[in-house]
Protein backbone atom coordinates (compact mmCIF):
# COMPACT_ATOMS: atom_id res chain seq x y z
CA UNK A 1 0.00 0.00 0.00
CA UNK A 2 2.69 2.50 1.00
CA UNK A 3 4.77 1.80 -2.12
CA UNK A 4 1.85 2.66 -4.44
CA UNK A 5 0.91 5.65 -2.28
CA UNK A 6 4.46 7.04 -2.27
CA UNK A 7 4.79 6.45 -6.03
CA UNK A 8 1.68 8.52 -6.65
CA UNK A 9 2.76 11.36 -4.37
CA UNK A 10 6.25 11.56 -5.86
CA UNK A 11 4.86 11.60 -9.39
CA UNK A 12 2.27 14.28 -8.58
CA UNK A 13 4.84 16.43 -6.76
CA UNK A 14 7.27 16.15 -9.66
CA UNK A 15 4.64 17.07 -12.25
CA UNK A 16 3.33 19.96 -10.14
CA UNK A 17 6.82 21.38 -9.77
CA UNK A 18 7.31 21.56 -13.55
CA UNK A 19 3.87 22.89 -14.54
CA UNK A 20 4.95 26.50 -14.88
CA UNK A 21 8.17 25.74 -16.77
CA UNK A 22 7.28 22.81 -19.01
CA UNK A 23 3.88 21.13 -18.87
CA UNK A 24 4.19 17.35 -18.93
CA UNK A 25 2.02 15.81 -21.62
CA UNK A 26 2.60 12.21 -20.50
CA UNK A 27 0.12 10.79 -18.00
CA UNK A 28 0.36 7.49 -16.16
CA UNK A 29 -1.97 4.79 -14.91
CA UNK A 30 -1.26 1.78 -12.73
CA UNK A 31 -3.45 -1.25 -11.95
CA UNK A 32 -2.58 -3.45 -8.99
CA UNK A 33 -3.88 -5.45 -6.05
CA UNK A 34 -3.20 -4.48 -2.45
CA UNK A 35 -2.69 -6.73 0.56
CA UNK A 36 -5.52 -6.39 3.07
CA UNK A 37 -5.75 -2.78 4.25
CA UNK A 38 -8.31 -0.19 5.29
CA UNK A 39 -7.99 3.37 4.00
CA UNK A 40 -9.72 6.54 5.12
CA UNK A 41 -10.09 9.82 3.27
CA UNK A 42 -9.00 13.25 4.42
CA UNK A 43 -12.28 13.95 6.19
CA UNK A 44 -13.40 10.39 6.95
CA UNK A 45 -15.38 9.90 10.15
CA UNK A 46 -14.42 7.30 12.74
CA UNK A 47 -18.11 6.57 13.28
CA UNK A 48 -17.96 4.35 10.19
CA UNK A 49 -15.39 2.06 11.84
CA UNK A 50 -16.68 -0.99 13.72
CA UNK A 51 -13.32 -1.42 15.48
CA UNK A 52 -10.87 0.52 17.63
CA UNK A 53 -8.79 2.74 15.37
CA UNK A 54 -5.75 1.95 17.52
CA UNK A 55 -6.27 -1.80 17.06
CA UNK A 56 -7.57 -2.41 13.52
CA UNK A 57 -8.02 -5.92 12.03
CA UNK A 58 -5.67 -4.88 9.20
CA UNK A 59 -3.38 -1.92 8.58
CA UNK A 60 -5.28 1.36 8.56
CA UNK A 61 -4.08 4.40 6.60
CA UNK A 62 -5.44 7.94 6.47
CA UNK A 63 -4.91 9.23 2.92
CA UNK A 64 -5.45 12.46 0.99
CA UNK A 65 -8.33 11.15 -1.13
CA UNK A 66 -11.95 12.11 -0.79
CA UNK A 67 -14.62 9.78 0.58
CA UNK A 68 -15.06 7.63 3.65
CA UNK A 69 -13.41 4.41 4.79
CA UNK A 70 -13.02 1.45 2.46
CA UNK A 71 -11.20 -1.88 2.30
CA UNK A 72 -8.63 -3.08 -0.26
CA UNK A 73 -7.43 -6.64 -0.60
CA UNK A 74 -6.41 -9.48 -2.92
CA UNK A 75 -8.94 -10.10 -5.69
CA UNK A 76 -9.70 -6.38 -6.05
CA UNK A 77 -8.28 -4.41 -8.98
CA UNK A 78 -7.19 -0.91 -7.99
CA UNK A 79 -6.54 1.66 -10.74
CA UNK A 80 -4.50 4.79 -10.05
CA UNK A 81 -4.62 7.34 -12.93
CA UNK A 82 -2.18 10.25 -12.69
CA UNK A 83 -3.72 12.69 -15.16
CA UNK A 84 -3.31 16.39 -15.82
CA UNK A 85 -6.94 17.45 -16.22
CA UNK A 86 -5.80 20.61 -18.00
CA UNK A 87 -5.50 18.39 -21.08
CA UNK A 88 -8.92 16.76 -20.60
CA UNK A 89 -11.57 18.75 -18.76
CA UNK A 90 -11.05 20.81 -15.61
CA UNK A 91 -14.17 19.45 -13.96
CA UNK A 92 -14.07 17.06 -10.99
CA UNK A 93 -17.66 15.92 -11.54
CA UNK A 94 -16.81 15.01 -15.15
CA UNK A 95 -13.73 13.11 -13.98
CA UNK A 96 -15.67 11.03 -11.43
CA UNK A 97 -18.39 10.18 -13.95
CA UNK A 98 -15.69 9.25 -16.48
CA UNK A 99 -14.08 6.82 -14.03
CA UNK A 100 -17.49 5.26 -13.42
CA UNK A 101 -17.95 4.95 -17.17
CA UNK A 102 -14.63 3.10 -17.49
CA UNK A 103 -15.79 0.52 -14.93
CA UNK A 104 -19.30 0.16 -16.40
CA UNK A 105 -17.90 -0.45 -19.88
CA UNK A 106 -15.17 -2.80 -18.64
CA UNK A 107 -17.65 -5.00 -16.76
CA UNK A 108 -19.87 -5.18 -19.84
CA UNK A 109 -16.92 -5.94 -22.14
CA UNK A 110 -15.53 -8.60 -19.81
CA UNK A 111 -18.70 -10.24 -18.53
CA UNK A 112 -21.71 -9.09 -20.53
CA UNK A 113 -23.21 -7.69 -17.33
CA UNK A 114 -24.83 -4.26 -17.18
CA UNK A 115 -23.49 -2.32 -14.21
CA UNK A 116 -24.92 1.10 -13.35
CA UNK A 117 -24.71 4.29 -11.31
CA UNK A 118 -27.01 5.37 -8.49
CA UNK A 119 -28.08 9.02 -8.49
CA UNK A 120 -26.40 11.03 -5.76
CA UNK A 121 -23.74 8.41 -5.02
CA UNK A 122 -20.27 7.82 -6.45
CA UNK A 123 -19.36 4.30 -7.56
CA UNK A 124 -20.68 1.43 -9.68
CA UNK A 125 -23.36 -1.12 -8.82
CA UNK A 126 -24.65 -4.40 -10.18
CA UNK A 127 -28.21 -4.56 -8.98
CA UNK A 128 -28.16 -3.26 -5.42
CA UNK A 129 -24.59 -4.37 -4.69
CA UNK A 130 -21.68 -1.97 -5.00
CA UNK A 131 -18.82 -3.52 -6.98
CA UNK A 132 -16.59 -0.48 -7.52
CA UNK A 133 -15.61 2.40 -5.23
CA UNK A 134 -14.02 5.68 -6.31
CA UNK A 135 -12.01 8.11 -4.21
CA UNK A 136 -9.71 10.70 -5.74
CA UNK A 137 -7.54 13.67 -4.96
CA UNK A 138 -6.83 16.51 -7.38
CA UNK A 139 -3.88 18.84 -6.80
CA UNK A 140 -3.40 21.71 -9.26
CA UNK A 141 -5.63 19.69 -11.61
CA UNK A 142 -3.37 16.63 -11.40
CA UNK A 143 -5.27 13.54 -10.24
CA UNK A 144 -4.22 10.71 -8.00
CA UNK A 145 -5.80 7.88 -6.03
CA UNK A 146 -8.62 6.40 -8.14
CA UNK A 147 -10.97 3.41 -8.25
CA UNK A 148 -11.24 -0.14 -6.93
CA UNK A 149 -13.20 -2.96 -8.60
CA UNK A 150 -14.29 -5.97 -6.54
CA UNK A 151 -13.61 -8.96 -8.77
CA UNK A 152 -12.97 -11.82 -6.33
CA UNK A 153 -12.15 -9.91 -3.16
CA UNK A 154 -13.23 -11.34 0.21
CA UNK A 155 -16.33 -9.41 1.28
CA UNK A 156 -16.04 -10.27 5.00
CA UNK A 157 -13.63 -7.40 5.91
CA UNK A 158 -16.18 -4.88 4.64
CA UNK A 159 -18.39 -5.91 7.57
CA UNK A 160 -15.93 -4.23 9.94
CA UNK A 161 -16.77 -0.82 8.43
CA UNK A 162 -19.58 1.14 6.82
CA UNK A 163 -18.09 1.09 3.31
CA UNK A 164 -17.84 4.60 1.87
CA UNK A 165 -20.18 5.71 4.66
CA UNK A 166 -23.21 4.19 2.89
CA UNK A 167 -25.13 2.19 5.48
CA UNK A 168 -28.13 1.13 3.39
CA UNK A 169 -26.26 -0.46 0.47
CA UNK A 170 -24.37 -3.76 0.37
CA UNK A 171 -20.98 -4.54 -1.16
CA UNK A 172 -20.54 -7.41 -3.62
CA UNK A 173 -17.96 -8.88 -5.92
CA UNK A 174 -18.35 -9.67 -9.58
CA UNK A 175 -17.47 -13.37 -9.49
CA UNK A 176 -20.09 -14.08 -6.81
CA UNK A 177 -22.76 -12.24 -8.78
CA UNK A 178 -21.86 -14.23 -11.89
CA UNK A 179 -22.01 -17.50 -9.96
CA UNK A 180 -25.40 -16.62 -8.52
CA UNK A 181 -26.71 -15.63 -11.95
CA UNK A 182 -28.32 -12.44 -10.68
CA UNK A 183 -28.29 -10.93 -14.17
CA UNK A 184 -30.34 -12.60 -16.89
CA UNK A 185 -28.32 -14.13 -19.69
CA UNK A 186 -24.98 -13.80 -17.89
CA UNK A 187 -23.58 -17.16 -18.92
CA UNK A 188 -24.55 -16.88 -22.57
CA UNK A 189 -23.13 -13.38 -22.97
CA UNK A 190 -20.13 -14.08 -20.76
CA UNK A 191 -18.98 -16.87 -23.06
CA UNK A 192 -18.77 -14.46 -26.01
CA UNK A 193 -17.03 -11.51 -24.41
CA UNK A 194 -13.60 -10.39 -25.56
CA UNK A 195 -11.37 -7.49 -24.71
CA UNK A 196 -8.35 -5.94 -26.35
CA UNK A 197 -4.93 -5.92 -24.78
CA UNK A 198 -2.92 -2.68 -24.98
CA UNK A 199 -1.44 -3.68 -28.36
CA UNK A 200 -4.94 -3.82 -29.87
CA UNK A 201 -5.18 -7.62 -30.14
CA UNK A 202 -8.42 -9.30 -29.13
CA UNK A 203 -6.67 -12.12 -27.33
CA UNK A 204 -8.31 -12.20 -23.92
CA UNK A 205 -11.43 -14.33 -24.14
CA UNK A 206 -12.98 -16.01 -21.15
CA UNK A 207 -15.35 -18.92 -21.57
CA UNK A 208 -18.40 -19.86 -19.57
CA UNK A 209 -16.51 -22.90 -18.31
CA UNK A 210 -14.07 -20.51 -16.60
CA UNK A 211 -16.73 -18.50 -14.80
CA UNK A 212 -15.37 -19.79 -11.46
CA UNK A 213 -11.75 -19.12 -12.42
CA UNK A 214 -10.81 -16.02 -10.42
CA UNK A 215 -7.43 -15.64 -12.10
CA UNK A 216 -8.98 -15.71 -15.56
CA UNK A 217 -11.64 -13.19 -14.55
CA UNK A 218 -9.07 -10.87 -12.95
CA UNK A 219 -7.00 -11.04 -16.12
CA UNK A 220 -9.80 -10.20 -18.51
CA UNK A 221 -11.22 -7.38 -16.35
CA UNK A 222 -7.70 -5.97 -15.93
CA UNK A 223 -7.30 -5.73 -19.70
CA UNK A 224 -10.82 -4.44 -20.25
CA UNK A 225 -10.25 -1.67 -17.69
CA UNK A 226 -7.17 -0.56 -19.60
CA UNK A 227 -8.96 -0.79 -22.94
CA UNK A 228 -12.01 1.16 -21.81
CA UNK A 229 -9.84 3.73 -20.01
CA UNK A 230 -8.08 4.47 -23.29
CA UNK A 231 -11.45 4.93 -25.04
CA UNK A 232 -13.16 7.07 -22.39
CA UNK A 233 -10.17 9.39 -21.93
CA UNK A 234 -9.17 9.18 -25.61
CA UNK A 235 -5.55 8.29 -24.93
CA UNK A 236 -3.13 5.74 -26.29
CA UNK A 237 -1.73 3.43 -23.64
CA UNK A 238 1.90 2.42 -23.95
CA UNK A 239 3.35 -0.33 -21.78
CA UNK A 240 6.83 0.66 -20.53
CA UNK A 241 9.79 -1.49 -21.53
CA UNK A 242 10.75 -1.82 -17.88
CA UNK A 243 8.37 -2.93 -15.13
CA UNK A 244 6.35 0.00 -13.87
CA UNK A 245 3.14 1.97 -14.38
CA UNK A 246 1.60 2.31 -17.83
CA UNK A 247 1.85 5.72 -19.49
CA UNK A 248 -0.68 7.42 -21.71
CA UNK A 249 -0.21 10.10 -24.29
Amino acid sequence: MRDAWNWQKLLVEGRSATLERKPDLVDSVAILQHPSVYTMGTRSSERFLHFDKQNPPFDLHQTERGGEVTYHGPGQLVMYPILNLRFYKMDLHWYLRSLEEVVIRAIWSACGVRASRIDGLTGVWIGDQKVAAIGVRVSRWITYHGLAVNVDVDIAPFKNIVPCGIANKSVGNIISLLELGLTSGIQHEFSHQQCRDTSGNYSFEIETSKINDAKALLKVIHHCLMDEFSKVFEVELVVPTLAGPVSSS
